[in-house]
């Protein structure tokens, strides 16, 4: 069989492998504390469970419009006048398939075959995949703690060509769990606009902030396109559904290209998300942000006096992004020995830079505060017998 150029572009997430042979292990009897997944450990909230139920058995479960059911993108236009204070119409929301859903529709809305496409290294690895399925290509900047893993406006302005077309911003980032600040995106805002590109904010962990007011990049100029999630905060990651706020001009081919690619999204999770978006819920959400923020500094405290390099808390999503090259030469080794030597699953920094990935590796409390006092204990043994020092 002969597969596509594209596909064979494409390559697989790394930290499966470390899954995978995490699984191994359990199966024969070895217990493993797993941070290498950015899945929450929590639930989906009751309220939004028995909403889904409900519509499963009262047959609302056949296809909706391609853009979503109009009382969430009504509901969603709602969530940011309240949390945002910014005045938003429902005919700019399209409901998609989990945020990649809406990044696919986004990239093949906005990127010819050459097309450049800007983003920071180190970046969610499926970003630059989108961008290489739709023959785009991808000018990967390398950000670090010096510019707090963002990219700053002289950086897009540096690496912008005559071929670039898109910027993608994330923040909170994954891996590195920071954000931008608002000026430095204005002024990323502005240049873009002003070179005639497009500018797209990742905003899937908002929710997950810790510490000051929250920014939606709606508020920016140049009309950005805004991508959000019911995957992270709301935890329903396997209910796959996200959405996209996008100027009016170009809902008309979303909606097309919706119809083509997804026909709609899935209809049960999304009278599940109605429920999300309600003051009960919010209740449980704040408290679990609250476990979040109470995991993230214990696992910062505890990783910086074993001996990785973190230069600040992270103010977001659910990660810590480590510089280990002081502990080992190369950060992928040193996760498979971390995992078969001490039972601790954490991720390689090859998943998400390439720049210099040997040097880092990705930690996610997604797991209980007793499970991270556990690992950390392992990290320290192994640390302490040597380990790959």
């Amino acid at each position: 069989m002969q597969i596509s150029a594209r596909t064979e572009a494409i390559e697989p997430f790394y930290v499966m492998e470390i899954l995978a042979r995490a699984r191994e292990l359990e199966r024969a009897g070895k217990t493993i504390i797993h941070m290498e997944i950015g899945e929450p450990d929590f639930e989906t909230p009751e309220p939004i469970v028995a909403a889904g139920v409900a519509a499963l058995q009262s047959g609302r479960h056949h296809y909706t419009p391609a853009l979503g059911l109009p009382e969430l993108r009504q509901a969603i236009a709602e969530h940011y006048q309240h949390h945002y204070r910014t005045p938003l119409s429902a005919d700019r929301v399209a409901v998609t398939p989990g945020s990649s859903g809406a990044l696919q529709l986004l990239i093949a809305l906005l990127v010819n075959p050459g097309d450049e496409v800007l983003m920071a290294d180190p970046g969610y690895p499926c970003n630059r995949h989108f961008a290489r399925l739709f023959e785009g290509e991808v000018v990967a900047i390398p950000v670090g703690p010096q510019n707090h893993f963002q990219l700053t406006t002289a950086l897009v302005q540096q690496h912008w060509s005559e071929r670039s077309r898109v910027v993608m911003i994330s923040s909170p980032s994954n891996p590195s769990g920071t954000m931008i600040a608002k000026a430095e995106l204005e002024g990323i805002a502005q240049f873009v606009a002003a070179e005639g590109g497009a500018l797209i904010v990742d905003e899937i962990y908002h929710g997950l902030t810790y510490g000051g007011e929250e920014h939606t990049a709606l508020d920016l100029p140049g009309e950005p396109f805004v991508v959000n999630s019911f995957s992270k905060y709301y935890g329903m990651t396997g209910w796959r559904l996200g959405w996209l706020v996008a100027p009016e001009a170009a809902m008309d081919g979303l909606d097309r290209l919706a119809q083509n690619l997804f026909l709609a999204p899935p209809t049960p999770s999304q009278y599940a998300a109605l429920e999300a978006l309600s003051v009960e819920t919010a209740v449980i959400l704040r408290q679990r942000r609250d476990e979040f923020m109470r995991r993230r500094d214990f696992l910062y405290q505890r990783l910086v006096a074993l001996g990785f390099v973190l230069e600040e808390r992270p103010e977001g999503a659910f990660y810590l992004y480590a510089d280990c090259s002081h502990l080992s030469e190369d950060s992928s080794q040193f996760a498979m020995d971390l995992l078969e030597q001490a039972g601790v699953a954490i991720t390689p920094g090859k998943d998400f830079s390439l720049s210099h990935p040997e040097r880092w590796v990705r930690f996610a409390y997604t797991t209980s505060m007793e499970q991270l006092r556990v690992g950390v204990t392992r990290i320290a043994e192994f640390l302490g017998k040597g380990g790959r020092q």
